[in-house]
């Protein structure tokens, strides 16, 4: 895959480390008129907790299956974003970055949010700025099931059930030093909070020498 290829990735809330790799070394474009489905990134991440790998999911208001994904609402009715945040500081409070970048973070867990497409668009500009790249995504236009000849599509690619054994074509993810590691092992492809927590400004370096 050449530099310049260009990647069609799904929206993804606080992505992995393998989407900020696209995000950070290719063109890319994101797409936001596929159709809603459950169990995907569009609403959760994945950190990593003293009891191991631990997804948080934002909920929803229910939609149904031919809602756009930029429609989709996120349900407020509950304390999400409590137990959302409450997690990730029990999670990386001991981090050497975590002080650092918390106050970047933490506004997203207090004020009300409508359309989960546009939180994601704002937490991953917060992430973009942490990591110095300037904001250049763009956005399809229209959903198309068969992309043009020589665009990768990975929007079904990553995907928490799924083994991504695909992506291991592109990238090669580097350990690097995470709090729990002697209790769990690494743990790959985390969300990127998990790499800026631990590896602070080490985190665009290792982005870019995570292509094969």
């Amino acid at each position: 895959m050449g530099s310049r290829s260009r990647i069609v990735l799904p929206p993804a809330y606080l992505g992995s480390v393998s989407y900020y790799v696209c995000l950070l070394n290719f063109p890319t474009e994101i797409e936001q008129f596929s159709n809603y489905s459950r169990q995907t990134y569009f609403n959760r991440c994945r950190i990593a907790s003293a009891n191991g790998a631990m997804d948080l999911t934002i909920p929803v208001e229910n939609p149904t299956q031919k809602t756009w994904v930029r429609d989709i609402r996120i349900s407020n009715h509950g304390n999400w974003q409590m137990c959302h945040w409450r997690a990730i500081e029990a999670a990386y409070f001991s981090s050497p970055f975590f002080e650092f970048y918390q106050d970047d973070f933490r506004p997203f867990y207090t004020k009300k949010h409508t359309f989960l497409f546009d939180f994601n668009r704002e937490l991953q500009k917060t992430v973009l700025n942490i990591i110095d790249l300037p904001y250049q995504i763009t956005y399809t236009e229209n959903y198309e099931k068969n992309l043009p000849e020589g665009v990768i599509d990975f929007r079904e690619m990553m995907h928490p059930k799924k083994n991504n054994v695909t992506l291991q074509d592109y990238f090669k993810l580097k350990p690097y030093y995470q709090v729990f590691e002697q209790k769990h092992g690494f743990l790959s492809d985390l969300s990127i909070i998990d790499l800026l927590f631990n590896m602070g400004t080490e985190a665009r370096l290792i982005l870019k020498n995570n292509i094969k």
